[in-house]
């Protein structure tokens, strides 16, 4: 058996206003805030975690709070993220409440097979419901303002805009070991999108990779998103994945702790940042599961810093 990655362990966006930010994930969206810490190599930003009820590796959404201009859309970037609901119904469901809310988003279509529905945040950060089938577990939580049956499950798919998927494909499938399964017409109408999967595959374990050769190359900001992580199961299977790298001579970061997981950084040929993630140790390694996100965490190397970082970080209410 080749190794693995098992889907999608979390993705990581820009915001420019945490509060808004805190705001629209926790109560229009209705996900868990997990953690509530600083971004490890520049501690004056906060670093936001939002996910299911029990933080589940696969859930997982997080943000740097950074004082940017909004995010120059284009290619060589991830260009929509994919958040599973689990029915039509449920899809239904959220553009009713979208409209109450007055969140922008599209029409409810079928795409790539899969009913969808797609959304923007205030700062114009691009997501897609879809409906799984019911093929992924929920947890739900139980103080979210959104019901249990019509809850965020996870991400999934992530999608990726490439100018030339020649030898993005090549890592995809050579290095990274995911499966090229099918393709659909892009439908942002320009370009088309090949599906690659991974693990077991479905919605939770799909990477999307539109070539749009006819866009400008994208600039990174608010509303945008940094870089997407690939699940490991454990340490040991990291360690095989930092190997791996280096038998193709992909340059990487080399294995970086970040204390909720341990993590492996590389750029695909297009410039994109990915990462592979460890399911381990989760949130609750600091914090119990119950009051997950309540105060500010940070690792055991940031600690003796606390009174220095708290004074240099907004108030988020």
């Amino acid at each position: 058996m080749s190794l693995q990655l098992t889907g999608i362990h979390h993705l990581t966006a820009i915001t420019a206003n945490a509060p808004q930010n805190l705001r629209f994930y926790t109560r229009a969206l209705g996900l868990r805030l997990v953690k509530k810490t600083v971004n490890q190599d520049d501690t004056t930003a906060y670093h936001l975690f939002y996910a299911d009820g029990l933080a589940s590796p696969g859930t997982v959404l997080t943000f740097f709070d950074w004082p940017v201009g909004r995010e120059g859309r284009g290619t060589h970037s991830i260009s929509r993220t994919g958040l599973r609901v689990g029915s039509a119904e449920t899809v239904g469901w959220w553009k009713r409440r979208f409209e109450e809310l007055k969140v922008a988003s599209g029409e409810i279509a079928e795409i790539d097979g899969r009913i969808s529905l797609e959304f923007e945040d205030g700062e114009g950060q691009r997501f897609r419901l879809v409906d799984d089938g019911g093929s992924s577990p929920s947890h739900p939580w139980e103080r979210s303002p959104v019901p249990s049956e019509h809850q965020i499950k996870g991400l999934g798919p992530i999608t990726i805009s490439v100018p030339d998927i020649t030898n993005t494909a090549l890592v995809l499938t050579e290095v990274m070991n995911m499966a090229e399964l099918r393709r659909y017409p892009s439908p942002e109408g320009t370009g088309e999108v090949h599906v690659f999967s991974m693990g077991q595959g479905g919605p939770a374990a799909e990477l999307h990779v539109a070539v749009q050769p006819d866009l400008p190359t994208a600039r990174q900001g608010a509303g945008g998103v940094h870089h997407v992580a690939f699940r490991a199961p454990d340490v040991e299977t990291l360690h095989q994945w930092t190997e791996r790298l280096s038998e193709f001579r992909l340059p990487s970061s080399g294995e970086v702790e970040r204390f909720y997981f341990r993590s492996l950084y590389f750029r695909e040929p297009n410039g994109i940042l990915f990462e592979i993630a460890t399911d381990g140790p989760g949130f609750a390694v600091d914090e119990s599961l119950e009051s997950l996100g309540e105060s500010l965490s940070l690792p055991p190397f940031l600690e003796p810093k606390r009174a220095q970082i708290e004074a240099g970080l907004k108030p988020l209410e």
